[in-house]
């Protein structure tokens, strides 16, 4: 900060200051405001060279109390203050800080920074194997995609080498011998605040302990410590809280998280919307919406996304042979039951549940939508496609996008929400064709099959391809309706609408890359540009992945193309209105099914059994009015009523594109 009223203090102006309690090593280092009302400065302490810009006015606290501006009982050292700053109460220091307008401090120890901190930048996280090996580079700019790629790719030297090198750079630019505190800063009762640099708008409030760390805020998506905290080497984004004595070290939180409530993180990845609450985690890269809210449950050397962790959850990842080497992968979706124990390496499909005591590993990562139960002798029972058509599944895919908690017009972590996608869709394709080659060829005579070490009854593998087929058809078939809700009449008109754009690029094999699906040769058309750089700093890299982003639909479009002729043998492009009107009919089929299902999925929360200790102490009929009074009626529900609209919608929006086709 630089202002031209800035003046040393006058002899008469260091005689009241003096008199007011306050002393400085050599008041010529010493700037104030020409204007300054020295009233506002009483029993401070200056050392070095100290900048006090004009402290008029008043600022409101961390409890929304407004209060004088003004420095008042501090030790203030090498520090520029803004205007309309109060600080009040320091009990060691305030050092080495450039302080913004409009910042209340108050009640705190120590808040310093020291030469060459670099704020939490530059730490490296030994993410997913505890042992070491897929270390990331934390730093300001991280996303989920970057962090992903540093930590699972290292197949890849050249591209880590590459990565690495962008995130060093950016380390040595935000070196510094002095921290900031931002405009609109609220810091209350903190104990120690050593190398952590604080941006506009963030509330530290009964902090414990925050040493070489970053709070990414901005006004309009600020960032909150609370009480008790104890953190060291960390960075946490905008729109996170950190509170209730949560405790981090060597971790990053990524924009709209919510940590708390006595949590433990270390070395550890938290992106986009996660919420950790009473447990603890180890060595974790935790993808957007990872969520684990119960005590006792630990989360460990694992890759998660789109994740609820049961309580209890927990996972094993040293054998007592070589040291905590082993890792756990459970892809996008995956929940985990109470007191669920998986030992690692183990491998889930998208979308899966996993309940009990599994002390067998097992790989299942192409079968989506599973259910994974443990028998009594650890191993996995295996149910291939079951959740396909649970309401659980239908009301995650429709509340993670309404619970974004990102603020401001950044959101580093691409996330794309599609439940039914080429990522999840493709997988099952290749289920299907799994199962139905065990099926053929397993003797009838056998009970049960392994499949990537888990085991799958014999009758099991009949029902799982139908499952697979719903999942399939419902995905193509809606795709091909989405395009002709938007063709004009006519059947001709309506095969213009399957065109594909010039610049889609087909893959054969989707991948889940921290939370954004793309197309697997985009994923290699980026590494390569890494590799080359093509790609050499932090704004190129998102460049790359805003770019994929944007291809999504597109590349989406050209694959279910190509595999609704490859299922159904119609080449959308030369399609007949016959055909077309066939497919109309059997998404109409398919998709009223699908709705059925969910639906009566639903019902059964309204079952008998779940109307069970209702009416405590009353008649029948008092225990149907204490489960109406309680948990509504089933037709009431919200969610049921989306599901009953979206079969009345699906009624008439059929009918409109038959009139189209029939034109």
């Amino acid at each position: 900060m630089t202002d031209s009223n800035l003046r040393t203090p006058t002899q008469e102006q260091v005689k009241q200051l003096s008199s007011q309690g306050c002393t400085a090593d050599d008041w010529s280092l010493v700037k104030i405001d020409k204007d300054f009302d020295l009233s506002r400065l009483r029993h401070c302490n200056f050392l070095g060279n100290v900048t006090v810009f004009n402290l008029s006015g008043r600022v409101s606290d961390v409890h929304g109390v407004e209060k004088p501006c003004g420095l008042y009982n501090a030790t203030i050292i090498n520090c520029s203050i803004g205007k309309g700053v109060r600080i009040a109460n320091v009990r060691v220091h305030v050092s080495n800080y450039d302080i913004g307008d409009n910042v209340c401090i108050e009640d705190v120890g120590t808040i310093q920074a020291n030469l060459g901190a670099t704020f939490g930048n530059g730490i490296r996280v030994k993410a997913l194997n505890e042992a070491g090996g897929r270390e990331v580079v934390i730093f300001d700019e991280l996303n989920s995609q970057f962090a992903y790629l540093m930590c699972v790719h290292r197949y890849r030297p050249k591209m880590i080498e590459k990565l690495e090198a962008i995130a060093g750079r950016y380390v040595q630019k935000v070196k510094s011998d002095r921290g900031t505190i931002g405009a609109g800063v609220k810091i209350c009762s903190a104990q120690e605040i050593i190398d952590v640099r604080i941006g506009p708008a963030a509330v530290v409030n009964g902090a414990a302990s925050l040493v070489n760390g970053t709070i990414l805020s901005k006004a309009d998506a600020p960032a909150t410590i609370g009480t008790g905290v104890i953190a060291q080497d960390f960075i946490v984004s905008e729109s996170s809280s950190v509170t209730g004595q949560a405790i981090l070290e060597k971790t990053f939180i990524g924009q709209g998280c919510m940590i708390g409530e006595q949590f433990s993180a270390k070395n550890s990845l938290f992106f986009a919307n996660c919420e950790c609450f009473h447990g603890e985690a180890c060595s974790v890269l935790a993808g957007p919406y990872t969520v684990t809210h119960h005590r006792s449950t630990l989360l460990i050397a694992g890759l998660f996304s789109f994740y609820n962790a049961g309580s209890g959850t927990n996972q094993s990842n040293h054998m007592y042979k070589l040291g905590p080497v082993h890792e756990g992968r459970l892809l996008r979706g995956t929940k985990t039951g109470s007191f669920s124990y998986m030992m690692w390496p183990c491998r889930t499909g998208p979308f899966s549940v996993v309940l009990g005591k599994h002390t067998g590993t097992f790989d299942v990562e192409d079968y989506p939508f599973s259910h994974l139960d443990a028998r009594p002798d650890g191993k996995a029972n295996f149910i291939p496609g079951l959740h396909l058509t649970t309401v659980g599944i239908a009301r995650d895919a429709a509340k993670w996008p309404r619970r974004d908690r990102r603020k401001g017009d950044i959101k580093r972590d691409k996330i794309t929400f599609d439940v039914l996608s080429p990522y999840t869709v493709g997988k099952m394709l290749k289920a299907n064709a799994a199962l139905r080659q065990l099926q053929e060829s397993t003797d009838k005579s056998v009970e049960e099959v392994g499949v990537g070490g888990a085991l799958v009854k014999r009758p099991i593998l009949r029902a799982s391809q139908k499952y697979y087929r719903k999942g399939i058809e419902l995905y193509l078939l809606e795709k091909v309706m989405e395009k002709l809700k938007d063709c004009s009449k006519g059947g001709e008109n309506c095969r213009q609408t399957f065109a594909v754009e010039a610049d889609a690029l087909y893959g054969d094999q989707w991948v889940d890359i921290g939370g954004q699906l793309m197309a697997e040769d985009r994923l290699r058309q980026l590494q390569d540009k890494i590799e080359n750089n093509d790609i050499s700093n932090i704004s190129q890299f998102y460049e790359g992945i805003e770019r994929i982003q944007q291809a999504y639909a597109k590349d989406e479009w050209l694959w279910v193309k190509t595999k609704f002729k490859d299922y159904f043998g119609v080449d959308l492009d030369n399609a007949t209105v016959h055909e077309l009107l066939e497919a109309v009919n059997e998404y109409q089929n398919v998709k009223s099914k699908f709705l059925k299902l969910v639906s009566a999925d639903a019902e059964k929360e309204y079952a008998k059994l779940s109307r069970t200790g209702f009416g405590q102490d009353g008649t029948a009929v008092d225990a149907e009015k204490d489960f109406a009074e309680t948990r509504g009626c089933f037709e009431a529900n919200s969610f049921v009523k989306e599901i009953k609209q979206a079969v009345a919608d699906l009624d008439q929006s059929v009918c409109k594109i038959k009139e189209k086709l029939n034109v």
